[in-house]
């Protein structure tokens, strides 16, 4: 049956603003410690609704992104059943095919997968992620000259293809994870925000 999968994406990371990865350009520091997280609002998974259930990768990659090789940590939201929990790691290991396997091929390790409470409160580029103690951020949104959110669109790489991501920033970005070999804490860096709708 596959899967349609609807929500918000939030991710941050320690490059600049705006991350040149996304334009395919090596990350600012040479390496790149990210977070990514999709929440999803609707979905189903092979007949199962996982509506309001999150999933997140706290992630190091080495140098350019479209290289993968990246080593990620995985954390589903814990109010996610043990079968909802089973059907999204399908999705996201790349078993159930469609434009998400085509990103899980970038990722080289899992070092861990976990579950922990994730706060995901993201509206119109604006809002706050939290992910167990392992990851914490904030999203401000950088607008346009008649106010509208600054959007980026059709570019070589996206965690959601087809669709146009908000710009913004990281008044604060925490990120620990020891197995990654990440320890950040900084401000004003690099935020981006989008919608995703994914079928397979």
């Amino acid at each position: 049956m596959g899967y349609h999968l609807e929500g918000r994406l939030l991710e941050v990371c320690n490059c600049n603003v705006l991350c040149p990865c996304w334009i395919g350009e090596d990350p600012d520091n040479g390496t790149c410690d990210t977070i990514v997280a999709w929440r999803f609002d609707e979905g189903k998974i092979n007949g199962l609704d996982v509506s309001g259930c999150t999933i997140a990768a706290v992630a190091h990659i080495p140098g350019n992104i479209l290289q993968g090789n990246w080593k990620a940590a995985i954390y589903v939201s814990d109010n996610a059943s043990k079968q909802q929990e089973e059907a999204i790691l399908k999705v996201y290991t790349g078993q159930l095919g469609g434009p998400i396997a085509d990103l899980v091929k970038l990722i080289g390790e899992v070092v861990s997968v976990e579950r922990v409470p994730i706060q995901f409160d993201v509206r119109e580029g604006k809002g706050t992620l939290k992910v167990g103690t392992a990851a914490y951020a904030e999203l401000e949104p950088y607008k346009g000259a008649t106010g509208g959110l600054t959007t980026l669109a059709d570019t070589i790489f996206s965690t959601v293809p087809g669709a146009p991501v908000f710009v913004g920033k990281a008044p604060h970005y925490r990120s620990k994870n020891p197995k990654l070999g990440i320890d950040v804490d900084i401000k004003g860096h690099n935020a981006l925000q989008s919608v995703f709708k994914f079928d397979a």
